[in-house]
């Protein structure tokens, strides 16, 4: 009758509430188990209440969490085990708030083995540069690392890492990539394998750490993933060992088949043969990384407004890449009172005001005209954003 009366006070409770736990969380299923399954009285009133005391009192969980959370450790004869994780994790630096999602997410975590678990991996870590906020930040968001085979994945991945970037392997790109979840699941053997296919492909040194950096999961793809993708590469044309291979590799890697079908779709819609809106990829892989408002709107407004003819756009296709608001309609704005105070006798190209920096832009198309830098300074300072925010 006392157990029944507990489980009825933790349902009806405010503390108990699904909604607060994602739909793949471990400890989401535990409770949607625990409380809709029929469990006789005796299951809950035999818990293990050191461990469910444990888990209130020293991790600050609900009684619904903590009693959801104990039930696979029931048989556990002393919290001492947890305590010691909960200490060990605050001697890292971690935050009693890191170290509550933690235990919320990934539970059996915390109840392996300090010493010949826990503390090698966390020691590990601290000797890359992690510790701290930047260590507790790190493990809340990928428990899943504390789980990773110390010897067989984390330490020859850090390794193969620390071999493709060379003398950055302490600096900040190393942290970046390292930060990847697809980095923490590598199979270190998919990984050197994958390697030397991409460096057979002519993607080697700077461009394999840049393709590392801004797309890793083309680097850890299942073999037949990745040839897949250099094999669609190549058939839009794009040649092995080109300066554009890996921004293709990186643009085409990041899409789904579906996706990138499309996109193509959209540029036939626009105008754009197929040759044409192969030959804009090749230039400017990235293009098709940009939305589809966007693209709309840019290729209108070139078209339409700038009065740019087709060509320009087929060979100068980052200009679609390019923001509208930050960008395109300021310098074009301050073109429109260039040509109307007759500023320049022949020009200027719209084309050489969008390419260059934003200080060679002022310099040359603002400022060096004294007499009326106010107004033009106006011009691009003082647009409509309104109108453009829905195209960026």
């Amino acid at each position: 009758m006392v157990a029944h009366v507990t489980c009825s006070r933790l349902i009806s409770s405010s503390l108990f509430n699904l909604e607060h736990f994602t739909p793949n969380n471990p400890t989401r299923s535990i409770l949607c188990h625990f409380f809709s399954s029929k469990i006789s009285p005796p299951t809950i009133q035999n818990s293990n209440l050191s461990l469910v005391n444990c888990l209130i009192h020293t991790f600050k969980l609900t009684k619904a969490q903590a009693f959801a959370i104990s039930v696979p450790f029931s048989s556990l004869k002393s919290p001492h085990k947890l305590q010691s994780a909960h200490k060990l994790l605050l001697e890292h630096g971690l935050s009693e708030k890191h170290i509550q999602s933690l235990i919320l997410s990934s539970p059996k975590i915390l109840f392996s083995d300090v010493d010949k678990v826990l503390r090698p991996k966390l020691q590990a870590l601290g000797k890359l540069g992690m510790d701290g906020y930047d260590l507790g930040k790190f493990i809340s968001k990928n428990p899943t690392v504390l789980a990773r085979s110390l010897e067989k994945k984390l330490v020859p991945s850090i390794e193969i890492l620390k071999d493709i970037l060379g003398n950055d392997a302490k600096g900040k790109d190393f942290m970046r990539i390292l930060r990847s979840r697809w980095i923490l699941w590598a199979d270190p053997q998919r990984l050197l394998a994958n390697r030397a296919f991409l460096e057979s492909c002519g993607v080697v040194g700077p461009q394999l750490v840049s393709l590392l950096k801004k797309e890793p999961r083309v680097c850890l793809m299942q073999e037949t993933e990745l040839r897949e993708l250099v094999c669609r590469v190549l058939d839009m044309g794009v040649s092995l060992g080109s300066t554009m291979f890996p921004h293709a590799l990186h643009a085409a890697g990041g899409l789904s088949k579906q996706t990138l079908e499309k996109r193509f779709e959209l540029l036939g819609n626009l105008g754009f043969s197929k040759e044409e809106s192969l030959e804009m990829f090749r230039r400017a892989p990235h293009l098709l990384r940009t939305s589809n408002k966007k693209l709309e709107f840019g290729v209108d407004f070139f078209l339409n407004t700038a009065k740019f003819n087709k060509l320009r756009l087929i060979r100068s296709p980052a200009l679609l890449m390019f923001s509208m608001e930050g960008r395109v309609i300021p310098r074009y704005k301050v073109l429109e009172v260039l040509k109307m105070k007759k500023l320049f006798k022949n020009g200027p190209s719209f084309h050489t005001m969008l390419v260059c920096s934003e200080a060679k832009f002022l310099e040359k198309f603002v400022l060096k005209f004294k007499d009326d830098a106010d107004e033009l300074m106006a011009a691009f300072r003082d647009h409509n954003k309104s109108e453009l925010n829905s195209h960026e």
